[in-house]
């Protein structure tokens, strides 16, 4: 899905290339970081779904960098995997001790690579382990880009599609606005932060029919963003 962003902590631009290249086929969005200085930066104003994770980096190791994110409340679960040319037993136990949740010594095969990325974004919840996600009688359906309530498709624009769809793949969570238009625009693509709130707004109508009523699922968080919160999560 393209809705899962993978941030790629590499110092090698051949080796960042490759993975870019990789995880595009895949449908997953690469974002890239060099060393741990800017990676740290990116995971806290981005929060990227799962990051991939050299171990020797400019300014500092990648190990430095795990251990930063496993002890901060607000990074320790994001799914971390070790990408690094150290093969020894002892690195390896290492990685895992800190708190990777993967370790993977190159040279390595692409396809190997981003079955392991999506066996943990399903197991993080990141992306979705069917085609369908339910919450409630709120049901989206991913392979025929459908929405139901109570059994009656919903009418909504595309947009608002990928932001339910991110939603729901990501509730009670608070998110910025800056974080949704990374997450459901693209980090490429310049749209103004206000423009959210008018699509979140079109979203909370289209979440209504008469056999019920979801827009509250779609919550403000003073001070933050938006927040998915159904009822019984």
């Amino acid at each position: 899905m393209k809705n899962c962003s993978v941030l790629v902590v590499e110092d090698e631009v051949a080796i960042r290339d490759m993975l870019r290249m990789a995880l595009e086929i895949a449908d997953l969005r690469c974002i890239e970081a060099d060393n741990i200085m800017d990676a740290h930066a990116i995971i806290i104003d981005r929060r990227p779904d799962i990051v991939l994770l050299d171990w020797m980096l400019p300014g500092g190791s990648g190990i430095e960098l795990l251990r930063r994110l496993k002890r901060d409340k607000l990074t320790e679960e994001i799914p971390v995997i070790m990408l690094t040319a150290k093969t020894s037993e002892d690195n390896v136990i290492q990685g895992l001790d800190v708190g990777a949740d993967d370790y993977i010594t190159k040279p390595f095969a692409p396809r190997e690579l981003i079955a392991r990325i999506r066996a943990l974004l399903r197991r993080s919840g990141a992306m979705p382990s069917s085609e369908r996600i339910e919450a409630g009688e709120l049901v989206l359906d991913m392979s025929s880009h459908r929405v139901f309530l109570a059994g009656e498709p919903l009418a909504m624009g595309p947009t608002e599609f990928k932001l339910l769809t991110f939603f729901m793949s990501h509730p009670e969570r608070a998110y910025t606005r800056s974080q949704l238009l990374d997450q459901v625009w693209g980090g490429n693509v310049y749209v103004e932060e206000r423009t959210v709130d008018v699509h979140i707004r079109r979203l909370r109508k289209a979440l209504q029919n008469d056999m019920g009523d979801c827009s509250h699922f779609i919550q403000t968080v003073r001070g933050t963003g938006y927040r998915f919160s159904p009822p019984g999560i």
